[in-house]
């Protein structure tokens, strides 16, 4: 589903109208109370009292530095997009695909249902305060149950309980300063805390969860009246509240009490406030908020996860049943469940943590490159300069192995396990995303320094354009061109239609999609081009003109042999004009078999150091690259006319051979009388698997005599390559790489 599609609505029944959130209700109260959590009222004296108050202070704007730069992200991806169901997931698998949206989405959502559970526990061990022998396990299945059971009956009803949350905790804070400035002024410990402190970093670690809610107004995406509006507003205001209170808590609690007691006293707000009884409700409401926000946040992401087939959807029955819009509030509530059973969460929160960490680095990452692609597409109302994202992503990385470094791995190789499960699912989606942007500027800046950059034969890479004609049949020559490239260089299979344009410019995008298809199918790496002309010869020489772009032009090409009368003098005439322009040419007789790894020789016929013997040799080496050819002997052969120049031949084969580095057997032949050479080709070659051989240029006129003796010199040897070399490094290809050794 695209991000304009409508969709369904978690708490309502099928049909009912839906009432759309605002800014404070929707984005700013979830956000702000998630942030001002439990860690407010029992870390945030234990910081101060460890490493001091600048210190402490610095802890406070560092660590919300980060949140300030994610904030920001959120809010330029938000006005840049219409963000629907799913939040954080939603914004990262628009923009970077299913694929990574979906490795980042799975653990949000159990990330979120996790710390319902969490936040549970930590409400039943809280009534231990009051309540010495409670049941924890039994308190915070009832407290699941219950903080479900109001998000589940109204989003409307959840978030309006959050009001007077937040009213407590404005309350609490009022208590606090009151009692600060009535008690006795303490020394406050400005750079240092008290005895066997902690050090700074690991204040911090502990510290920056306190400062990670920013994203629960952002998972009711959905639900918002206008997200474009709200999410920047909301998320914003929130994140520089939250900053306030965390700056102003640590003053009034150093003025008021010493570092030992701050360091040692988690309940020291009940110490230090006016009407300590004030300080209960805002926090247990403090901790409840946050329950409300993950079980609020949870059954969205899921909805989207399942609703963009990264999870499985529902039977089709279940699928229309009234219990289908309700179902992945009803799953998380079941897992967060499930989660209790398990009793103590400890061990695994520090990944959870993780999981909500990487969420943000991915946001601010998506926002970053964005910028950075300059896609005319992305025009944000927000605008963030890249450097900013990118800090905030980075960030969010080094306080992940700074919190806990074995969970930061842990969270990383699930998500990376999930990326290469949903890759090989071959996940595709509706919609652009960043991707193509951003490979498209990578590619566009790399051409530009490789046109630059001075060629030298030491460099050649094999840049093959395929002629195939009918595909389907010549697969097997697009197969061997794809071995004679070998990855080193740019594979192109070109089909030229013969015609008028006007008619045959309808079967072009039918025909690109044909060839990709065979392509794939045959697991074969190529660019498909498909081209209009009026005859071949000049449709190939059209192409073969206007092929590729900067340092990535063809610089190869490659025909089938035909049978046909007139063709192979049209190849000819070809190749010699292709020489002009400085492209080699390839001919390539295919004999019938079956490809197999029990390939086991090739046979280079060597000419003498002329332009098409280096060319020849590098091909056949390239061939042996590839594993169907891994286990075949290169044999290069040549003929002597006399046994006086037979030793001498084969010492300088030997040479060349090692001094190219190329695995080679040198073998020399003294031509009997009565035969020729081409008697001697057949005999020593026909039990070979390939036979490469040079290809001369014919004079203009001479090309059906001269086809008439290749179509001799071919007769019954197996698959053929006939090569004629040319361009600037024609003839230097081995020189050059022998002289760097």
């Amino acid at each position: 589903m695209t991000s304009g599609t409508a969709h369904r609505t978690i708490d309502h029944a099928p049909g009912a109208p839906r009432r759309k959130l605002g800014t404070f209700l929707g984005v700013f109260t979830p956000s702000l109370l998630t942030i001002l959590g439990v860690v407010l009222f029992i870390r945030t004296g234990w910081v101060v009292g460890n490493v001091g108050l600048l210190p402490a202070l610095a802890i406070v704007l560092l660590a919300h530095s980060i949140t300030i730069a994610t904030a920001l992200s959120v809010s330029a991806i938000a006005t840049n997009m219409q963000v629907g169901v799913g939040g954080a997931y939603f914004m990262i698998s628009r923009s970077l695909g299913l694929e990574i949206g979906g490795a980042i989405g799975v653990p949000l959502f159990l990330a979120q249902t996790f710390s319902l559970t969490l936040y549970s526990f930590g409400f039943a061990e809280g009534l231990r305060l009051f309540w010495p022998d409670a049941p924890l396990r039994t308190v915070a299945a009832c407290t699941v149950l219950a903080v479900a059971l109001v998000a589940g009956r109204s989003t409307n009803l959840a978030l309006r309980m959050q009001i007077p949350i937040l009213i407590a905790i404005a309350a609490a804070l009022a208590s606090l300063v009151v009692g600060a400035l009535d008690g006795t002024p303490a020394s406050p410990p400005l750079w240092s805390g008290g005895e066997a402190a902690a050090p700074f970093w690991v204040v911090f670690a502990v510290f920056f969860p306190a400062v990670t809610g920013l994203m629960a107004g952002v998972s009711l995406s959905g639900d918002l009246a206008d997200p474009a509006r709200s999410i920047p507003r909301g998320t914003l205001a929130a994140v520089l509240v939250g900053m306030g209170v965390y700056l102003t808590v640590p003053i009034v609690l150093a003025a008021a009490t010493d570092a030992e007691t701050l360091m040692t006293d988690n309940l020291v707000w009940f110490g230090v406030a006016a009407v300590p009884w004030l300080i209960h409700p805002a926090l247990f409401g403090a901790i409840l908020s946050s329950a409300l926000g993950s079980v609020l946040g949870a059954p969205r992401t899921l909805e989207k996860l399942i609703d963009d087939r990264v999870l499985p959807r529902l039977p089709g029955r279940l699928a229309r049943s009234r219990w289908a819009t309700r179902l992945p509030h009803l799953l998380a509530t079941a897992v967060a469940l499930a989660a209790v059973a398990l009793g103590d969460l400890n061990a695994v929160a520090p990944v959870l943590t993780m999981f909500f960490l990487t969420t943000y680095a991915v946001i601010n990452l998506v926002a970053g490159i964005e910028r950075l692609v300059g896609s005319p597409s992305y025009r944000p109302a927000v605008q963030v300069p890249w450097v900013v994202s990118l800090a905030g992503a980075a960030g969010c990385v080094w306080v992940m192995f700074l919190i806990h470094p074995l969970a930061a791995l842990i969270a990383i190789v699930l998500e990376i396990g999930l990326y290469l499960g949903l890759r090989r699912r071959s996940m595709s989606a509706a919609w652009g995303d960043l991707r193509y942007g951003a490979l498209m500027s990578l590619t566009r800046a790399l051409l530009l320094k490789l046109r630059d950059l001075p060629m030298d034969p030491r460099n050649w890479r094999p840049h093959i354009l395929v002629f195939a004609g009918d595909l389907e049949r010549r697969m097997d020559l697009v197969r061997i061109a794809a071995w004679l490239n070998q990855g080193r260089g740019i594979l192109t299979v070109s089909k030229v239609l013969i015609g008028d344009f006007e008619r045959q410019s309808a079967r072009v995008a039918e025909e690109l999609d044909e060839m990709s298809r065979l392509l794939h199918h045959n697991e074969l790496v190529a660019f498909p081009e498909v081209d209009i002309a009026e005859n071949l010869e000049q449709g190939v020489l059209q192409v073969v003109q206007a092929n590729g772009i900067a340092g990535l032009t063809s610089n190869t090409l490659m025909l089938g042999w035909s049978t046909q009368p007139g063709r192979m003098a049209t190849h000819l005439r070809i190749a010699r004009q292709a020489a002009r322009l400085g492209k080699s040419t390839i001919l390539c007789r295919l004999a019938p078999r079956t490809w197999s790894t029990d390939l086991r020789r090739i046979d280079v016929w060597w000419g003498g150091l002329q332009n098409n013997g280096d060319m020849l040799l590098l091909l056949a080496y390239l061939v042996t690259a590839n594993r169907v050819w891994s286990k075949a002997r290169i044999h290069v052969k040549t003929i002597t006319t006399s046994t006086m120049t037979h030793d001498q031949t084969e010492r300088g084969l030997q040479k060349l051979l090692e001094r190219t580095r190329i695995h080679a057997e040198p073998v020399v032949f003294q031509r009997p009388q009565g035969e020729t050479v081409q008697d001697v080709i057949h005999r020593e070659s026909r039990h070979a698997d390939l036979v490469l051989m040079g290809l001369q240029e014919v004079e203009p006129g001479a090309e059906d005599l001269y086809a008439q003796r290749l179509t001799t010199l071919v007769g019954d040897l197996p698959t053929v390559i006939l090569v004629h070399a040319a361009g600037p490094f024609a003839g230097r290809l081995l020189q050059r790489s022998g002289e760097e050794s």
